[in-house]
């Protein structure tokens, strides 16, 4: 449910959005707080930190909207704001984009553009949060398991899921960009870092949106792990997305001698998930382990330019969902017998 912040001295807005949305309301999809004045906003928002998104007029008493923006931008920075305001006057859109305003919307209210504006921002503040969660328990945060870090996400947080280990049943991807080994021999430092995170960041963004967990980057390569329902089918759509993604970002990024091209591999299992490192040195990260894990890192590692490797398991699993095609048996390291893969396709 979205909690959604009004902040209007309009006592008649209240019953008004309360009249328009009431279906999203008892449906539990909204639920909207309200504030008369900015100095009442902030203490909503001090009293409820799972508010999502904020209205805010801009002239009110006490303390205005765009002061209120201001106040947000230190206080709450995760909260997206739209302006609802009769003042649609450039200068008044002009300072509320500069102080961090989402969107603007003037009235009377076409509440059908409200409706629009709200899913909007409320798309884009989900996706901000995940990308910070994901960066919460990304690799570079657990490796440095110090005292900076335990205040930072809290201690009893931190016991209950950084060190906790246990076995679970899920989808492990490794995400290789071929041959970016050259490019490193012919460009320069600066140039090698910002081309592979921004094909990082197109390949992490997939993984997010299909609600896949970053466990590491090693080196040009991506280890990602899936949990939860259809975790395979999750893996799955984000490797298709990706290989089309990132072959479409070779045009976009001509100006390079480089063609883009991924190899991916795809095993689900069950996987030894725990806090695996060095504690006297502080350096412990919170991964996965067994031999699902191996399979796919294998798998990878066979896999061809742009082709999406699975095992027999695997794809008996999902060939009424996805086109496969059969390559065969093969050899994988430290595995005694050999395995049938096939190919993902669409």
């Amino acid at each position: 449910m979205a909690t959604i912040l009004v902040v209007d001295d309009e006592a008649d807005l209240e019953i008004l959005i309360k009249q328009k949305f009431r279906k999203q309301i008892r449906q539990n999809q909204y639920q909207f707080l309200f504030a008369e004045n900015g100095v009442e906003a902030l203490k909503q928002l001090k009293a409820s930190p799972e508010i999502d998104i904020v209205l805010s007029d801009i002239n009110m008493p006490e303390m205005d909207g765009l002061t209120l923006l201001s106040e947000l931008k230190v206080s709450s920075p995760l909260i997206k704001s739209v302006i609802v305001s009769a003042y649609g006057d450039m200068d008044n859109i002009r300072t509320a984009m500069n102080l961090g305003a989402f969107d603007f919307i003037t009235k009377p209210i076409n509440f059908e553009d409200l409706t629009i504006t709200m899913e909007k921002t409320l798309e884009h503040s989900k996706y901000v949060k995940d990308t910070l969660q994901a960066i919460k328990e990304n690799n570079i945060l657990k490796m440095y398991v110090d005292e900076n870090v335990l205040n930072f996400m809290g201690q009893r947080e931190f016991e209950s899921t950084i060190m906790s280990n246990e076995t679970i049943e899920g989808t492990v991807m490794f995400i290789d960009i071929c041959g970016f080994t050259k490019i490193s021999e012919t460009e320069s430092a600066d140039t090698v870092v910002n081309l592979i995170n921004s094909y990082f960041d197109e390949m992490v963004k997939e993984i997010i949106e299909n609600e896949g967990h970053i466990d590491k980057f090693i080196g040009d390569a991506i280890m990602a792990v899936y949990r939860g329902d259809y975790h395979l089918d999750r893996a799955i759509d984000t490797a298709l997305a990706i290989s089309k993604k990132i072959s479409n970002f070779a045009v976009e990024n001509s100006e390079y001698k480089f063609v883009p091209k991924v190899s991916i591999g795809l095993k689900s299992g069950e996987m030894v998930s725990g806090n695996i490192g060095s504690a006297s040195l502080k350096r412990l990260d919170y991964t996965v382990v067994g031999d699902t894990v191996n399979t796919a890192s294998r798998l990878q590692d066979v896999a061809e330019e742009n082709q999406i490797l699975i095992s027999e398991d695997c794809y008996k699993k999902v060939k009424e969902s996805f086109k496969c095609s059969k390559i065969g048996s093969i050899d994988l390291k430290n595995k005694a017998n050999p395995i049938t893969i096939y190919e993902v396709l669409e």
